[in-house]
């Protein structure tokens, strides 16, 4: 389906942009600490409320 070309070429994309990722954030880490405090509670709140979706969804199927 891929060349062989095709495969290298994502691969070493694929590892590049990992690690400019992992740059990009050491370097923005301690900006995200002052400016986004709390934001896990936002987090949390969310998975929960996925999380009851899909319990109301499971128990209306009963």
């Amino acid at each position: 389906m891929f060349s062989t070309g095709q495969l290298i070429f994502a691969g070493i994309f694929l590892i590049v942009f990992i690690i400019v990722m992992i740059f990009s954030y050491r370097k923005d880490k301690f900006l995200h600490r002052k400016y986004y405090k709390g934001t896990i509670y936002v987090l949390i709140g969310f998975i929960l409320f996925i999380l009851l979706l899909f319990f109301i969804k499971t128990e209306l199927n009963h």
